[in-house]
């Protein structure tokens, strides 16, 4: 039994889903045979014996008419009662009541040795026996013929009941056959046709595997069962591996990319200070400066390219004080960027705002120092909030250099900088804007950017409240 549940646990699904389906039809269509074998078995026999019944009633009226003696003429002449013992092959025997046979009628069947007493021969006595191998209903009554005594013995032959439920029985059995085949037809195709998604979503994990995300299979399961639930949650899981490892990939490459920079500069610097910064103070100073700049923006660069690596999920229940994360970032940025100017207004009744603090606090960062880093004169940086009924709308605009409308789309790319740039402050890891975007979208923020060269940027930020 453990070798066979092992054979069948081993299976293919297919063959598991066949075998059970054909399985649980045939004993169902089984039990079904069963109950209809014996209820048509126990009425067909009540019918048998309820005909022998009728018959011994026939008889037994017939003979208490009788006044005297009977003959066999007078007994033909009752054409109906012989017709309707000859049809259904019965013998009617007579005995008397020393068990001497009298009078026999339509010789078909041998007598049943039946031992009884008067007293069960007067209720009739009605069983089922076996004459020379073959099943017969015999019964037995008292009878009386005018001054005759005796019992009567009706021989009722069940050939004809045996033939209809060999009948039956075979019937059944071809149809139970039938039903097996017509089980496992159906449940073959019905499997093939059921288990196909789950054979593409095996091939789909195989060739993700062997060859990439790239080359998955696209699902033609459209069904909303089930089934197309887990598909869907397979194409929802292997787009988050996909992105996951497309930001892997991009972070290695741009490590690997944005630190050789400064790490050649960082090396270059080294060697000058072992060749001559021993004996010149003011190499060795310039050159410490230097590594100790570069090695600060390598951090910076790292923290950053961190930060747009990680995929954390958005933290639903965060509120932020938008007053104190602006003033806050306003102190923070003024101490490094003494010459700027940060101006803030506040408009409508202030309401918290559905960001973390660090991730607006970043936001905010991120785009003022944009704005003074990126600028020819004076940085003026303008920020002003505008609380509304349904949105809160935070606007900051500066008097830098400005964006071509050709580059406005590409600010958020990763490292991207507008030529115009290049002769700017520098510092910059060209990150910045790309972890403002990303945040942004965490969060639900619409972003809009207008630039005009020589005028400066304009960022508008709506929070929905």
């Amino acid at each position: 039994m453990k070798k066979l549940k092992n054979y069948f646990l081993n299976l293919s699904l297919k063959k598991k889903w066949t075998l059970s389906a054909s399985f649980i039809i045939f004993i169902s269509f089984a039990c079904i045979c069963v109950v209809i074998y014996f209820a048509l078995y126990t009425w067909l026999y009540n019918n048998e014996q309820n005909n022998a019944l009728r018959t011994v009633d026939d008889l037994s009226s017939f003979f208490n008419s009788q006044e005297g003696s009977i003959t066999i003429h007078e007994f033909q002449e009752n054409a109906g009662l012989m017709k309707s013992i000859i049809n259904q092959n019965q013998t009617v025997r007579i005995f008397n009541l020393d068990g001497y046979e009298v009078l026999r009628i339509n010789n078909e069947s041998p007598a049943a040795q039946i031992n009884v007493s008067y007293d069960e021969l007067v209720k009739t006595y009605v069983t089922k026996e076996k004459v020379e191998g073959k099943s017969v209903i015999a019964i037995s009554r008292v009878v009386h013929i005018g001054q005759f005594h005796g019992y009567m013995q009706l021989i009722h032959p069940l050939k004809s009941f045996q033939s209809m439920m060999q009948y039956v029985m075979t019937a059944m059995l071809i149809a139970g056959l039938g039903a097996i085949l017509l089980a496992g037809l159906v449940s073959s195709y019905l499997s093939k046709l059921l288990l196909k998604p789950l054979g593409d979503l095996r091939d789909s994990m195989q060739s993700v595997k062997e060859k990439g995300f790239e080359e998955r299979i696209n699902f033609t399961y459209q069904i909303d069962d089930e089934i197309g639930d887990l598909l869907k949650i397979y194409q929802l899981m292997i787009d988050e591996l996909q992105v996951s490892f497309a930001k892997q990939q991009q972070f290695v490459s741009d490590a690997s990319h944005e630190l050789r920079t400064p790490i050649q500069a960082i090396e270059g610097h080294l060697s000058l200070i072992k060749r001559w910064g021993k004996s010149d103070p003011e190499i060795m100073e310039e050159s410490l400066n230097t590594s100790i700049k570069e090695v600060q923006r390598m951090k910076k660069m790292i923290e950053e390219l961190l930060d747009l690596a990680r995929r954390e999920d958005k933290d639903i229940e965060a509120i932020a004080n938008i007053e104190k994360v602006l003033q806050s970032v306003k102190e923070e940025l003024l101490i490094i960027y003494r010459d700027a100017e940060i101006q803030l207004n506040f408009i409508g009744d202030p309401k918290p705002v559905a960001i973390t603090e660090n991730a607006l606090a970043q936001i905010a960062r991120n785009i003022i120092e944009n704005g003074i880093r990126y600028n020819d004169k004076n940085p003026i940086i303008q920020v002003q909030v505008n609380f509304l009924t349904e949105n809160t709308f935070l606007t900051i605009k500066d008097n830098g250099i400005g964006i071509s409308q050709n580059n406005i789309q590409k600010i958020f790319d990763r490292f991207f900088r507008v030529d115009d740039s290049r002769e700017a402050v520098g510092g910059g890891t060209g990150l910045g804007l790309s972890i403002t975007k990303m945040l942004a979208d965490k969060y639900d923020i619409e972003m809009d950017v207008s630039s005009e060269i020589g005028e400066g940027t304009t960022f508008t930020l709506r929070f929905p409240n």
